[in-house]
């Protein structure tokens, strides 16, 4: 498994924490932000961390900022991301069993290392419930972004 993941400078002290506990599982990191400074741009990495994973370079993308939302807002401009800003674990694991999400994006300035770790780990190794109202759901979405 290959994880691409970026933050803005507010993320990264957490993300070397995020990076040790992934390679620590035999999981590859694709550190897309590894030079931050207080004048970065959040929406490059959001960008760069989508196209990653629609791309196929990437299973799963890793989104922090100040508080998860500004990147989820810019990783979904990606066609073909499904980024959910997640603030606890059930909704890390809904984000992967009804939404099909393939990146997340969380705040490194409202959340807990232990806690953040235990979000990724659960995003990570939950699958997708293909349960028909959830396939169906998912679908309308991705008809709806290939039309418009």
């Amino acid at each position: 498994m290959k994880i691409a993941i970026g933050t803005d400078h507010n993320g990264t002290e957490m993300k070397k924490e995020i990076k040790t506990f992934l390679k620590n599982r035999g999981i590859e990191v694709i550190d897309v932000s590894e030079h931050n400074s207080a004048l970065d741009d959040y929406p490059e990495y959001a960008f760069e961390v989508g196209k990653k994973v629609v791309q196929g370079e990437a299973d799963l993308g890793i989104l922090l900022c100040g508080t998860g939302i500004g990147m989820s807002i810019a990783a979904n401009k990606v066609k073909g991301v499904r980024c959910a800003h997640v603030t606890s674990t059930s909704e890390a694991i809904l984000a992967r069993q009804h939404n099909n999400a393939n990146i997340i994006a969380m705040g490194a300035n409202n959340q807990k290392i232990n806690d953040v770790i235990k979000m990724v780990d659960l995003f990570i190794n939950t699958t997708f419930k293909k349960e028909e109202r959830h396939v169906r759901r998912n679908n309308q979405i991705l008809e709806y972004e290939m039309n418009n």
